[in-house]
């Protein structure tokens, strides 16, 4: 299992490369079409929907590698307050819901895909871009991040089940270097 683990956050260290390489080439978009305006008054028609697909690409994919390292907002106040064993319960119990909606937002995600694949739907401005093409990217993304849930809850499980569990866990502990 922790070899699972392991190849999973390794997959997301990945993604948040690609997420990186993809806000890089949205930069140099972006600074193409400040300069082709500033000193052609040219534009390149696709600064801006391309901008949008790239940060949806990089929103998904970085998703996983964000969660992996602690990224994502949690409210522990509550669970300071309670005994460890508890405490290890209910997030074991919110990381596996967590799983589970995400499982939800990805199947919709390729229902989605797949019938703008099925009818050919495509952008309404002049690149006419297949929309299947970013959503896929989507796709990939929540894909990541659902597996890193659900290493996260293999994780979890593992807390709540160990004999240290009787002691307070430190956040700091749950990630894997």
């Amino acid at each position: 299992m922790n070899g699972l683990i392991r190849g999973i956050d390794r997959l997301n260290d990945w993604m948040a490369g690609l997420s990186a390489v993809t806000l890089g080439l949205m930069t140099l978009l972006v600074l193409v079409e400040i300069t082709l305006w500033n000193t052609l008054e040219v534009t390149t028609l696709i600064a801006d929907e391309y901008s949008a697909y790239g940060l949806a690409a990089i929103i998904f994919l970085g998703g996983g590698y964000t969660l992996k390292e602690g990224g994502h907002i949690r409210i522990t106040l509550g669970l300071t307050f309670l005994p460890p064993r508890l405490s290890a319960f209910l997030e074991l119990a919110a990381a596996a819901v967590t799983t589970g909606v995400m499982g939800y937002l990805l199947y919709y995600l390729y229902l989605m895909a797949e019938a703008t694949w099925r009818y050919g739907s495509t952008s309404g401005t002049l690149t006419a871009t297949p929309l299947w093409i970013p959503q896929g990217v989507m796709i990939i993304g929540a894909a990541t991040f659902l597996l890193q849930l659900v290493a996260e809850t293999l994780k979890a499980g593992k807390r709540a089940f160990s004999p240290e569990s009787e002691t307070a866990i430190d956040p700091d502990e749950t990630k894997e270097d």
